[in-house]
This record gives C-alpha cells, structure tokens and sequence, in this order.
C-alpha cells in the first residue's frame, strides 16, 4: 500500500492528535485530520500498544488512552492521574508526565516516567484485554529522590527486564519482572554514566538483546553497552560516538541529545540532537550495527536537521521497512519523512503545522 498514516502530538495546550498521510509513490504528505483531545492534556509523547488499536500519551499531569478505530477516528477512553508523589499532581509543581513504554508481549504492562519535580517513582499500569485502554495502576516502583527518567527499553526477546535512562540521576537503572503473567518489576540493579556530566535521556536495545544504546543529553554522544546474559546489567564497552560535529566550543551547553532509535531491521541505529538556539541546526546520525549482537560497527552519517528542532527532533524509523524515517521539530512545526538508502539519507516530504508545541513524536500506524 503506498499510503501510510502517521500520529503526532503536542507539548503544549490545546491538546490535540493530527494524523498525517504519506504517500510512498507521489511522495506526498498531508495532514487528514486534527482530532481535539482534553484541553490540558496534550501528549508530549505517544505510543500505540501492541495492535495498534489504542494511543497512549504522556500528558502534561495524566497518562491517558485513545481507541483507534482507524487513522482519524480516534476517542479518548480515560485519563489517569499520576500517584506516584501527592506533590506531583499539584498546579504548582512543574511535575509532568514526560514517557511511557507499552510493552509488545503478554500481559501488556504500560511503564511511565514521570519528569522534573518529584519525579523518583514509575508507574505501572495494566491494560483492557478488548479495548487496550489504561486500565489500573497497579504498581509504583521507586528509583531515587532527585531521579528524572526520560526513556526506557524493555529486553527484546522476551521482556522481562526493563532499562530505564536516568538524565537527572546521571544513570541507567535495571529492573525485571519476577512473575512473566505480571507486569510488575523489582530492582536489579543501576549503573552511573561514564561521566558525571553525560545525563542519560534515552536508551535503545539491538534485538538480540546483546547491546544497549545509551544516548547522554548533555554528553551528546551515544554510549554502547554490552548486556551481561547472566546478570542482565548493562557493561559500558568504553565506545562512543558523536552526535555533533567536533570544534564544538561548549558541547556540554549548546546542544541536547535527543532520540535513538533501532531499524526495522536491526542493522541501523538512529539518534538525534536539538540545538540550544534556533540560530543553530540539530543533527541526525545514523550508525552501522553489526547483525548477529548489535555492536555499533561505525558511524555512517551526521547531518544537519532543518531547524534546531526545538524540544524535539525526534526521529521515528518505520516499523516494517528501514527505508523511511520520520523526524518532528516544534520550534516551527515541522513533521518531515526521509528515505533511506544505500545508506544515504533524504527527505523527500514535509509539512508544517503552524500550532503551539506541534511535533514531539511521530508513530507510525500503517
């Protein structure tokens, strides 16, 4: 089918979800419809659960749901509000809910961070079995005072282990799950960033479990670590690459990492930096992973984005093909779609919405 839709929601109010349409022939993108959503509730980040048949977002001071009945029929189910700190929920904390991780496998646990202000505790959340919405909190897990996580992962083969980015406490945490029928985790075990100034925002995993991608904010660079099989606890390799251009003069200020992602296939590995001022580009990296363990071979690419991307710049690979890749800028409103290939990168699709905070993250739905 050369017509494919996409989501993308706001970092602030009104709340809202536009679902696009791109056309993988003509080239074309275009947004089909902007479905309005509570108000105050507008979703810095998104994900779909397993089947695609419901929407979950991270919004402002709630985790809420959506049933998708198709690409613009779309009905907001329930919003919860976060438990995990009595402070949180507070107009005058800037407490917000930032992610959250759907899992892919039975029994569908959804795992949320919140960010800023009492931000040491997760949530756990189960699902509908027919409606896959937001269905109970059924546990919160604490980290540390002071943590702030901002992206997590859960072991690919069979999740029972989730990775957690730790940007505030400058580290990557581990947990598992004792019980394969619960979504319930327990502490394993954490591990500090290899510098004290790196800031941990978003955390990736090769499908044969054997490495993980830690993307450091304020470091902006990526990280490898290798998964011990016993343990399950990350090991940092002591290799890293870059996610801006050296000659830099203040690395540590004048960017912010942003988003890594894996291909469809698990050969290429995806990240991204926003720049502190919109006089400067973002960039977009792409690295070559070795097929059997995911070891990050090389660095195949690192290009300037349009913009400073904002908040955002965060890049999106299809889930059935490498060869397209979605990437959002809400310093000006952009959802933009590139192709990959030959192990080149070009955009050959854009559109701007002209709405406050516009562009966080982009989900591919067909």
């Amino acid at each position: 089918m050369p017509i494919h839709h996409l989501m993308v929601g706001t970092w602030t109010p009104p709340g809202a979800i536009f679902t696009f349409a791109f056309d993988d022939e003509a080239l074309t993108l275009k947004l089909v419809k902007r479905t309005e959503i509570p108000h105050d509730e507008p979703i810095s980040w998104m994900t779909f659960n397993h089947n695609k048949t419901a929407i979950y977002g991270a919004a402002m001071k709630k985790w809420s749901s959506f049933a998708v009945e198709n690409p613009t029929t779309i009905k907001h189910q329930v919003s919860h509000p976060m438990l995990h700190d009595p402070a949180a929920s507070s107009p005058s904390a800037n407490t917000r809910a930032i992610f959250l991780l759907a899992a892919r496998q039975p029994p569908y646990g959804v795992y949320c961070n919140p960010f800023y202000q009492h931000a040491g505790h997760g949530s756990v959340f189960s699902a509908d079995p027919s409606s896959g919405a937001l269905a109970a909190n059924l546990q919160t897990y604490p980290y540390q005072p002071g943590t702030g996580v901002h992206g997590m992962v859960l072991s690919p083969a069979d999740e029972r282990h989730l990775y957690s980015a730790d940007l505030s406490a400058n580290k990557l945490w581990v947990h598992r799950r004792p019980d394969p029928s619960s979504p319930a985790v327990e502490l394993v075990g954490s591990v500090d960033a290899p510098d004290a100034r790196d800031h941990p925002r978003w955390v990736a995993a090769h499908p044969s479990g054997a490495h993980l991608y830690a993307l450091m904010e304020k470091g902006n660079r990526i990280c490898e670590y290798a998964v011990d099989p016993e343990t399950h606890m990350p090991r940092y390799t002591g290799r890293h690459f870059p996610l801006i251009p050296p000659g830099v003069p203040d690395r540590w200020t004048m960017y912010r990492a942003d988003v890594c992602a894996v291909s469809h296939s698990g050969r290429y590995l995806f990240a991204s930096a926003r720049a502190n001022s919109p006089d400067l580009t973002g960039y977009v990296a792409a690295f070559k992973l070795a097929e059997t363990d995911g070891r990050i071979e090389r660095q195949i690419l690192l290009n300037p984005t349009p913009t400073s991307g904002g908040h955002s710049n965060a890049v999106a690979p299809s889930d059935w093909t490498d060869e397209w890749l979605a990437i959002t800028d809400d310093e000006q409103g952009w959802l933009e779609i590139y192709r990959w290939q030959d192990e080149f990168l070009a955009r050959v699709a854009r559109v701007r919405v002209p709405e406050p905070g516009f562009g966080m993250n982009a989900i591919w739905y067909d």
